[in-house]
């Protein structure tokens, strides 16, 4: 939001007000312009490469535990979702910073054609989830022979 000022030679000079909103989001997460959801749900970030035989997923999940992830695959979509479980307040505490997120969360990946949906391997190795979906045979590529 900008305010214009008028001076006193009939000139204008831009101000900019403080936006009422900055403290609440700042200090608790809040945005009243974001639908409601609140901003600090639970979002594990992920990557994804190809490779020459398969196709490689990476999220970064600490503190989730395998018992709480599920990864599923149907019509083509890869489905991966679990939840982290926040620590249990006791009486008496309290904390003078909050930021770490807990919650639920699920993610979804159309695979390509290619993909071969048979045959995925998963591994949850120091809080890094790893997929490997593998190519089917008939997308590799492959030397043909010249024949004489």
């Amino acid at each position: 939001m900008s305010l214009v000022r008028n001076g006193s030679n009939g000139s204008s000079s831009r101000a900019l007000a403080p936006n009422p909103y900055s403290l609440a989001r700042e200090l608790l997460g809040w945005d009243p312009f974001f639908s409601g959801r609140p901003t600090s749900a639970f979002a594990p970030a992920f990557e994804v490469k190809e490779t020459t035989d398969s196709f490689v997923l990476k999220a970064d999940l600490p503190g989730v535990d395998e018992k709480d992830l599920d990864v599923a695959i149907h019509n083509g979509v890869l489905t991966v979702s679990g939840s982290r479980q926040a620590e249990e307040r006791r009486d008496g505490e309290s904390y003078a910073l909050y930021e770490r997120q807990y919650g639920s969360f699920t993610r979804s990946f159309a695979l390509p054609d290619i993909a071969d949906g048979e045959r995925i391997d998963a591994q949850l190795t120091s809080g890094v989830l790893t997929l490997t979906v593998a190519k089917k045979a008939e997308a590799k590529p492959r030397k043909i022979s010249i024949k004489k």
